[in-house]
């Protein structure tokens, strides 16, 4: 499954190196203002473009559509990584490629597209190693890269659900959009807030975010998930300071640990509907002791909604908050 494999993966390579309802055609910009130099910082590189983009590609559907809702989905001429579920509703079907499924695109699929601009969750999307089209090439190609600000590889122990206001902000930087980036960015800031201030003076449920795939158990103790249940009102059972997140934000556990550590809610990520009966059906016949599964408080959120730089992350921030401290919202 992808966020299994993608965890795997993406710290190889370190070694190696909501449906938007946001408007559907960007405004008109004038000829001197379309042809603009566009700057923004990735992953603590500059990103330049000679002019708004208009040839964008989408690495994960849930980075469509915060694209969508800063309002270029016009300019959209691909996604990858969509797991064959349907486009976005703002985007122009017969105009946009699909360009893989389950991992990113090969090299010569996303190049083929001749793309000026590539948005991407993470870092792991531009290993060339793996067959993929890297940060060189493509800028060879003519095409500039942005990577969600918690998806650089440096920072996704550290990553935190804010990393998306940076991104809401750089990116209409690079797209010329900067108005409505900046509504959208107040926008999100101030739900941000209005949760932590709701949730500051309740008493947060001990909680475990696992990811479970047959009987492997990850825990995910460090990076974007875990600042996402603590915004929300949770104390996660797990902390980056525990040895075995030393090097990632996931570790496989044992189950002693797992009823060991005894969380009152248990956030389960999962890829779609039939993986998460098979993680909850697990969960019970094994765990029925652990209060999370006795009390029936096993909240499951998309694995893509978790993955940096999407709009998903503050879908995921508001299901969680709404989960562990149901009396406040």
């Amino acid at each position: 499954m992808r966020q299994a494999s993608y965890w795997i993966a993406t710290a190889a390579a370190g070694l190696l190196t909501l449906t938007a309802c946001g408007q559907s055609v960007s405004p008109v910009a004038s000829d001197e203002e379309a042809h603009e130099r566009r700057t923004a910082e990735s992953c603590g590189q500059p990103v330049t473009l000679d002019g708004d983009p208009q040839r964008i590609v989408s690495m994960m559907p849930g980075t469509t559509d915060l694209l969508v809702r800063l309002g270029v989905a016009d300019r959209i001429v691909g996604e990858a990584q969509g797991k064959g579920a349907a486009l976005n509703s703002q985007l122009d079907g017969e105009a946009v490629v699909i360009l893989s499924e389950d991992s990113p695109p090969s090299r010569e699929v996303l190049l083929n597209v001749e793309p000026d601009l590539v948005v991407s969750p993470t870092s792991y999307e531009f290993t060339a190693e793996q067959g993929f089209a890297s940060i060189d090439q493509l800028g060879d190609a003519g095409a500039g890269v942005y990577i969600a600000a918690a998806g650089c590889f440096d920072r996704r122990k550290t990553a935190e659900v804010s990393d998306l206001v940076v991104d809401i902000e750089n990116l209409p930087a690079l797209l010329g959009v900067k108005a409505q980036g900046s509504e959208l960015a107040s926008s999100v800031e101030a739900e941000i807030s209005a949760i932590e201030s709701a949730v500051a003076e309740r008493e947060n449920p001990s909680v475990a975010q696992l990811y479970i795939e047959g009987t492997t158990i990850s825990a995910i103790g460090a990076g974007l998930e875990y600042d996402t249940i603590r915004t929300a009102g949770g104390d996660n059972v797990f902390d980056p300071a525990d040895p075995e997140f030393s090097d990632f934000i996931a570790a496989v556990i044992s189950p002693e640990t797992l009823i060991a550590r005894d969380p009152q809610v248990i956030v389960i990520s999962v890829e779609n509907d039939a993986h998460e009966r098979a993680v909850r059906d697990f969960l019970t016949s094994r765990f029925g002791d652990v209060s999370a599964v006795r009390e029936d408080r096993i909240v499951a959120v998309s694995s893509d909604a978790v993955m940096p730089g999407t709009w998903g992350n503050i879908e995921v921030l508001r299901q969680l908050a709404h989960a562990f401290h149901t009396g406040v919202f």
